[in-house]
């Protein structure tokens, strides 16, 4: 499959000084690797079932039983009065 990419100027210069410092063997070859990078990524949280989070879901969870949490309208009006303060209002 033959597919046409515009790249910014900025990846463009990206991708010329790694093929230049060896990094890559040609521009196709860096474009190839991080396709299969993304690609890998993309994969991996695809596949995660998030098990490594219930222990801060369950902290979190246990601060608002504990009356540690801020409702929306408090943090907003919390924010508010700082911005304020700030402006010199």
């Amino acid at each position: 499959m033959t597919i046409t990419l515009t790249l910014t100027p900025e990846q463009e210069a990206w991708l010329a000084a790694h093929v230049a410092s060896g990094d890559f063997a040609s521009t196709e070859d860096a474009i190839r690797h991080m396709i299969a990078a993304g690609m890998a990524e993309h994969a991996e949280l695809e596949h995660d079932d998030l098990a490594w989070a219930k222990p801060y879901v369950d902290e979190a969870l246990a601060g608002v039983e504990r009356g540690e949490a801020v409702t929306l309208e408090d943090h907003d009006a919390r924010i508010d009065a700082l911005m304020s303060k700030l402006e010199g209002k």
